[in-house]
């Protein structure tokens, strides 16, 4: 290291990102020590000030870090910290910091504090924040924050909040690109207006029955888990959705003609019918599909879907390459009517591959014949997969149906493959 001229040892020491590591290099060298300030990225772990010393805490040692850099441009924060020390590291920092993620530590220690602004409202020093990340927020009343103009990306996990907050603090970010809410709890009414928004991901915890009022022209990618009632509006641009609720139902979706769509995800145990069908009809232009939904019925009483024509399905959706399929869906394709009289010049055009979940081996004469159909119809079909699930063994008819399955992959063994 000593034969490297200045300059490339330079560059390599303002790779560094661990305050660690940044903190071994000022012991080595006084060249060593002189390239340290060149850094714009620190990242504090959790456990890095479990053994101070010497009356230091870990606001101080923060501080005198950020304070020896020169332009500090991406700041990373999971050890613990106070109002105090935050504000004193942003008001050095300047404008300078692009890039800030903090664990606050907010749900564990939920005592106000009574001198200074609170962790949030310091936030605020640092206007030109491109991205914001932030995990175990308590956000009881809305931050005091002008507009961050510049953000970009604000993404927050594990959070307890109420929804006249969220809508406050999101007046502050009008120029949001990507939206990251996962684990946040207390929300009921959602409404979210970003007319920038192409990414976001959606998650609320607690009664899983969260209302979701969405407004963003520009989303592509979406993905919404733990709502009830989901209304998008604008998406012409929508590329890829994916709605799941595990621990409630969805009872109503309204998201238009999805024209641009071409990977949709639906998930939960039990979904109203109408939601599903509704889902479907949206997405006629959908090139990929899973489907993994237990049950429909709009009450308490778990119901079986009703049936689908076969011919109709694949029809209403030309586009389709990937068709992942539980039990449920399988099941309502497969009822006898659906292949009976089917023209002969039906074809499914662009299915490339099938993934098909099987639970149970009632119906098992409809349900071999359109496996066999997918094989007949499918002309550009390249595998398929049968994955036999929690199926109960002693049920007397379990044995025929596997036999048959291992029959048709023996059969089709260029395509067909069994888990």
């Amino acid at each position: 290291m000593d034969s490297l001229p200045d300059a490339i040892v330079q560059y390599i020491i303002s790779n560094l990102t661990n305050a660690k590591d940044v903190a071994s290099c000022n012991c080595v060298s006084k060249k060593w020590k002189d390239s340290t300030p060149y850094i714009t990225r620190l990242y504090f772990p959790r456990s890095i000030f479990d053994h101070l010393s010497n009356g230091q805490t870990p606001d101080t040692v923060v501080l005198k870090m950020i304070s020896s850099l020169s332009r500090l441009e991406e700041l990373v924060v999971y050890c613990r910290f106070t109002n105090i020390g935050l504000a004193s590291w942003l008001l050095h920092t300047g404008t300078s910091l692009k890039s800030l993620e903090l664990r606050m530590d907010d749900l564990v220690d939920q005592n106000t504090p009574t001198n200074g602004p609170s962790k949030l409202e310091c936030i605020q020093a640092a206007r030109n924040l491109e991205s914001l990340k932030l995990w175990g927020v308590l956000m009881m009343r809305a931050p005091k924050w002008d507009v961050f103009k510049k953000l970009n990306v604000l993404e927050i996990v594990g959070a307890k909040l109420e929804d006249s907050v969220l809508t406050e603090a999101l007046r502050s970010t009008p120029n949001l690109t990507h939206l990251v809410l996962l684990g946040c709890d207390g929300l009921r009414n959602v409404n979210i207006e970003l007319l920038e928004l192409k990414h976001s991901k959606l998650d609320f915890y607690g009664s899983a029955s969260c209302s979701l009022t969405l407004k963003a022209p520009k989303i592509e990618h979406l993905e919404i888990q733990g709502s009830s009632w989901i209304k998008v509006q604008e998406t012409s641009c929508l590329k890829n959705l994916s709605i799941a609720n595990s621990a409630g139902r969805v009872y109503m979706v309204d998201f238009g003609k999805l024209m641009a769509l071409e990977s949709l995800s639906i998930r939960g145990v039990q979904w109203s019918w109408d939601a599903v069908s509704k889902m479907l009809h949206f997405a006629s232009e959908v090139k990929h599909l899973y489907m993994k939904i237990e049950f429909t019925g709009d009450f308490e009483a778990l119901l079986p879907f009703p049936e689908i024509n076969f011919v109709d399905f694949f029809n209403s959706h030309p586009k389709l390459k990937t068709f992942d399929i539980h039990g449920a869906m399988f099941a309502a394709l497969c009822h006898k009517n659906s292949l009976k009289s089917v023209d002969s010049s039906f074809v499914i055009p662009c299915l490339e591959e099938v993934v098909i979940t099987v639970r149970s081996p009632l119906n098992a004469e409809q349900k071999m014949s359109t496996l066999e159909a997918l094989v007949k119809f499918g002309n550009n079909l390249k595998k398929m997969k049968i994955r036999i699930l929690q199926m109960r063994s002693a049920h007397c008819s379990v044995d025929d149906f596997f036999e048959e399955v291992c029959k048709f992959r023996f059969m089709n063994h260029k395509l067909v493959s069994i888990e």
